[in-house]
């Protein structure tokens, strides 16, 4: 079961998988990286691909003042109001998983100006990750497939899908309010059609 909704996308990508789509996107070991989560499943084992990677790894706890963090660390809201904020204002965002934080994220992002935000195909991620890992898509085949299944994927503005009778499978409203980001602008030579 696990495994099926893994090959369908719906399961976030591991720290591991996420090293490897940053290093295929082109980001290098200057890169810094701000973790916009809470505990990480498996702790700071799991994040050893990641660190060694890009070494300069950085969270909510190491940005601010030892002497301010006890003042968030026992509210959950504010802990991921400090993430909301440096996911904002950073230069690109990346989420390894589309939940509602990401998908405010991204509208907010675009409200901004369309400020890049690449968005993860997890299905193909996984599949292309896969036939990396068991040696069948050599590195620099899989990096170019990573960056051609993300070109459109970098948070330009595009149509939200509207399903008037589906409402829950239609592109959430937060994530791109179009309707509201084109008033009084040329629309139809900024927005293109959803990817």
């Amino acid at each position: 079961m696990s495994e099926e909704r893994r090959q369908q996308g719906l399961c976030p990508l591991t720290p591991e998988e996420a090293t490897l789509v940053l290093q295929a996107l082109g980001f290098d070991k200057e890169t810094q990286i701000y973790i916009a989560s809470g505990e990480i499943f498996g702790s700071e084992r799991r994040l050893a691909s990641l660190r060694a990677a890009f070494p300069h790894i950085v969270k909510k706890e190491t940005i601010l003042d030892p002497a301010e963090l006890p003042q968030f660390q026992n509210h959950s809201s504010q802990m991921a109001a400090l993430d909301f904020m440096v996911s904002v204002a950073s230069n690109t965002f990346i989420p390894t998983y589309y939940g509602n934080m990401a998908k405010v994220v991204e509208g907010h992002r675009r409200y901004l100006g369309f400020k890049r935000s690449i968005l993860p195909d997890r299905k193909k991620l996984v599949e292309l990750l896969d036939l990396h890992q068991n040696g069948t898509l050599p590195w620099n085949d899989f990096a170019l497939a990573v960056r051609q299944v993300h070109e459109k994927r970098m948070g330009q503005p595009f149509r939200r899908r509207i399903i008037p009778d589906k409402p829950k499978e239609e592109d959430y409203f937060y994530a791109n309010p179009d309707e509201c980001l084109c008033e009084g602008t040329k629309c139809e030579d900024l927005v293109g059609r959803r990817p």
